[in-house]
């Protein structure tokens, strides 16, 4: 099995409501991202998928939520959490390769590789992950 990752960040505000501490209130990160695309079958050029296409996806989707307030964007249900972004992130990044490059990376597409996890650091020791 094969694996590439490729990384982007963002900085945003949000706050947590039903959370009983500092975080709920309002506060920023600079959040760091990590997509995790993994397979069997390397292409023709001996990748498993090009780090430019993937990464350019990735930094599109993150300038979404750059400089933004996280509690602003409804899928949050004004709750969003590290899992949350991550889940975003996930769902955003495969409509984002899909649409701007045809390539389907949803667990079930019949291709052998596919988008198998982001990871959203909120700090250098706080990390969430989303996989299928």
């Amino acid at each position: 099995m094969y694996e590439v990752r490729v990384e982007a960040d963002f900085a945003a505000a949000h706050f947590l409501r039903d959370y009983n501490g500092k975080c709920e209130n309002l506060h920023g990160h600079n959040y760091k991202v990590y997509a995790h695309v993994s397979g069997s079958k390397l292409n023709e050029g001996g990748m498993l998928l090009d780090f430019g296409i993937l990464k350019n996806s990735l930094r599109e989707v993150c300038k979404e939520m750059d400089h933004t307030n996280l509690n602003d964007n409804p899928v949050f249900v004004q709750n969003p959490s590290a899992e949350r972004i991550a889940e975003f992130i996930y769902n955003r990044l495969l409509a984002k390769l899909h649409e701007n490059h045809n390539i389907d990376l949803s667990p079930n597409s019949p291709d052998s590789i596919k988008l198998y996890a982001v990871d959203v650091f909120e700090t250098e020791t706080s990390r969430a992950r989303y996989t299928i």
